[in-house]
């Protein structure tokens, strides 16, 4: 069940999955309304592919000491690693001492799209939901090329809703915040993007063809705990907590494995 349309605290409930209202199916709404608290809410859906973007804020990469890249930094992000806005983040010391928190706007494609002009992306845009793009940045470093290292169980949390585009007009002028065990380490703004969200999607439909759910991943503002002077790591007991504006916030707690 889909839960929709909030209105004084409950939320008028639809049998069509999300995944299908984003592909042009028309919502067939459930008699009544039902209560819905963070306890029920998991990822609004599992998209097809998730594409990531690394290097993309102008305060993360002078954080890194990196040059500014000169085209998008294009990663893949496994459709397994998502998981719910609330739910448990899985970090297992055997396999990464070194996992680390991004919080970044995630963007929702809303129909076919392939070799699109910058001028013409975001007509293709069904909306935006919050998305944590949790790394293992001693996998990264060791493979050189991020799969493991971005791709781990439970390693991108999304949601806790999809906000639809014509919902938020401007992209380029979000505020996102991350709290780690109650601290703010992340106080950033979309204006510091280096590729906006126009150019992402038209540069990754230049590659590939971008289909209806699939999902692009914006990049994080500085304030990620490997670039702090001490290192500051997820291990099991923190609590990670991410917020972005008018696209709601996230609070996941990060356990050990369960086997």
């Amino acid at each position: 069940m889909t839960a929709v349309d909030p209105f004084d605290g409950g939320w008028r409930a639809t049998r069509t999955p999300l995944l299908d209202l984003v592909r042009g199916a028309p919502i067939r709404y459930e008699e009544g309304w039902v209560e819905v608290g963070p306890q029920n809410l998991l990822a609004p859906y599992r998209p097809p592919t998730v594409f990531g973007i690394g290097l993309n804020y102008h305060d993360t990469v002078r954080e890194m000491g990196r040059e500014i890249p000169e085209r998008p930094y294009l990663f893949p992000k496994l459709s397994s690693s998502v998981t719910g806005p609330y739910g448990p983040v899985e970090v297992d010391p055997a396999v990464t001492l070194r996992a680390d928190w991004e919080a970044e706007i995630a963007v929702v494609i809303g129909r076919p799209l392939r070799r699109a002009a910058p001028e013409q992306a975001l007509a293709a845009v069904y909306g935006y939901m919050a998305a944590n793009d949790i790394s293992a940045r001693d996998l990264q470093e060791a493979d050189g090329q991020w799969v493991r290292g971005k791709g781990l169980d439970t390693f991108c949390p999304l949601g806790p809703w999809v906000v639809t585009a014509d919902e938020l007009p401007d992209p380029q002028d979000v505020s996102i915040r991350t709290w780690h065990n109650g601290d703010l380490v992340q106080d950033g703004n979309s204006k510091s993007m280096i590729f906006g969200v126009a150019e992402l999607v038209a540069y990754c439909s230049r590659w590939f063809t971008l289909s209806p759910g699939d999902v692009i991943l914006t990049g994080t503002p500085a304030g990620c705990g490997d670039f702090r002077t001490p290192r500051l790591s997820l291990t099991p007991g923190d609590v990670i907590e991410i917020e972005i504006d008018r696209l709601g916030r996230q609070r996941n707690e990060v356990v050990a494995p369960r086997y």
